[in-house]
């Protein structure tokens, strides 16, 4: 009974699944850890070396190519494993052809991909000798990597016999269904090439559009354009209300402008006013925060005698500093009007209204009386 048992367990051994043995299933089995074993050495020692390697270099470019190229490099072990299975197995017929195929598609599927990644830095590459600005930079890569896959799908699906004439014919009527229900979609994407060609914004930069929305463009999408509102909430903006809205691009000015009125008491005699406005125009000119615009100079004048104060106006620039030394360069321009002002005996005025009351004598009103009878 041993004997037989043993003959039992060496038949079943033998015969396996669908004539494939359990010695020919550990075989493989062993064939993708050790693709896999083979795939995390590549990355973790080979790749890593190179890319150590490449660090030493002046130029990112390199850096982004091996970045680029690792995930398609360790696709490799795993084909080649695959295709070492397919040829020890004994198949034959249409299991023989689907593995080959399988593997095929394995092939194709780490080329493109690699081709898709690939066109990261080679745009970026593009992008710093040439006319592309960062956002078209990104939908080119977007349209880049569509195409290279949809070709890479093609071949994919040539591999299996399937033809690709009429699915393309197939997906042109179905393309214009589509269009048809989908117009405002369409919409957006014309917009948001509109904007990338007339160089509106790019990410990064700090817009308003209209009297509503201020925040920081994130990304620029087909269809949409993601701004980061100043309290760090996130909004999805339509390109067509980008398109048509008036946008303010702050990133983009040369100078900060500073435009205020002060109000003096109209106790503040000619002299103290020349004082004061010459005080104030030696510390724009003097101070290095303040910038010189070629195109309108720093000015400090008295412009108006208004209803309850005497009008100095005041215009200075700065350059294009952050918000917060903005703020402290105010502050100081605060502190040294302030300081202008005591400094010459005058003070700030408010707005104010004068009553005067006339008293009448109780004889003349009598007087008044009678006359208006007579």
């Amino acid at each position: 009974m041993l004997n037989d048992f043993w003959i039992l367990i060496v038949e079943v051994w033998q015969t396996g699944i669908r004539g494939v043995s359990i010695n020919e299933i550990v075989v493989c089995i062993l064939i993708i850890l050790g693709s896999l074993l083979l795939r995390s050495f590549i990355n973790l020692k080979v790749i890593n070396w190179v890319a150590r390697f490449a660090k030493n270099t002046q130029s990112t470019l390199d850096d982004e190519i091996i970045e680029s190229l690792r995930r398609p490099v360790g696709l490799i072990p795993i084909a080649f494993g695959f295709y070492l299975i397919t040829a020890y197995l004994p198949l034959a017929g249409s299991l023989d052809l689907i593995a080959t195929n399988l593997v095929k598609m394995l092939v194709i599927f780490t080329i493109f991909s690699a081709l898709a990644n690939f066109a990261t830095p080679l745009l970026s590459l593009v992008g710093d000798t040439s006319w592309l600005t960062p956002a078209m930079t990104t939908w080119f890569r977007r349209v880049i990597g569509v195409i290279i896959w949809v070709i890479g799908i093609a071949m994919m699906l040539d591999v299996w016999g399937i033809e690709i004439g009429p699915i393309v014919a197939g997906l042109g009527l179905f393309s214009v269904a589509v269009a048809l229900g989908a117009q405002d979609m369409f919409k957006n994407i014309i917009a948001g090439i509109f904007i990338i060609s007339e160089n509106r914004f790019q990410p990064g930069d700090r817009i308003r559009v209209g009297e509503g929305l201020h925040g920081i463009v994130e990304n620029i999408g087909f269809r949409s354009t993601q701004l980061r509102l100043l309290d760090t909430s996130p909004i999805f903006v339509p390109n067509t209300d980008l398109s048509d809205a008036q946008v303010i691009n702050h990133q983009n000015m040369q100078f900060r402008r500073l435009y205020w009125t002060i109000n003096l008491l109209y106790s503040t005699s000619i002299d103290q006013l020349k004082e004061i406005c010459s005080e104030i125009q030696d510390y724009l000119d003097q101070n290095e925060d303040f910038a010189k615009n070629p195109g309108q100079e720093n000015v400090v004048k008295v412009t108006e005698l208004g209803s309850s104060s005497i009008d100095i106006k005041i215009l200075c620039y700065t350059d294009f500093v952050s918000f917060t030394n903005f703020l402290k360069i105010k502050q100081d321009l605060v502190f040294a009007i302030m300081s202008a002002v005591s400094n010459h005996g005058s003070d700030f005025a408010f707005p104010s209204r004068s009553l005067y009351l006339e008293n009448i004598n109780e004889s003349n009103e009598i007087e008044l009386n009678k006359e208006e009878k007579e």
